[in-house]
């Protein structure tokens, strides 16, 4: 399901391990325009929902174009600082942006059965099914909810001193 929050809980987990290395918004930015794929084929009608962008060459692009977005916008742009964003590193971008993006391709892989997450190179999913959608869907918010706790007590002891931006 497209923009599903769902897919932002393991990023939580990988942010709340190094939130110094890691940009959460970046992780979730990757998400969302990869769902921008689905979200028009669903609009149009059109069949199968999951295609080039949810392929890991498709993503790859993704990825790419998520990290020149959050370098290269905020220069020319006028655009508010909401959550720092304009105060992350290229590193961290592309950290979250990666993780995210590849992180999107395996979750989605399990669920649907029209993802081709290896093409052009092979038309197999050997990922679906894997585990049961709700275990899925209780493995992503387990994730969420630990990336929360750890950032919550990291905030209160002051761990997170080093660049607490998302």
């Amino acid at each position: 399901m497209p923009f599903t929050p769902l897919h932002f809980g393991p990023g939580a987990a990988l942010h709340s391990v190094a939130p110094a290395r890691v940009s959460f918004l970046a992780f979730c930015a990757a998400n969302i325009l990869v769902d921008v794929e689905p979200l028009y084929y669903m609009l149009t009608e059109q069949y199968p929902i999951h295609r080039f962008f949810h392929t890991y060459v498709g993503v790859s692009i993704v990825i790419v174009l998520t990290v020149a977005l959050f370098v290269v916008l905020p220069h020319p742009a006028r655009l508010p600082n909401v959550f720092g964003w304009k105060d992350l590193r290229p590193g961290q971008i592309a950290l979250g942006a990666l993780l995210g993006g590849f992180s999107h391709i395996v979750l989605d892989s399990v669920m649907h059965e029209d993802i081709r997450p290896l093409a052009p190179f092979s038309a197999a999913n050997v990922l679906y099914q894997r585990v049961s959608i709700d275990t899925l869907h209780v493995l992503c918010l387990a994730a969420g909810a630990v990336g929360l706790f750890v950032l919550g007590v990291r905030r209160i002891s002051g761990a997170a001193t080093t660049h607490p931006r998302s």
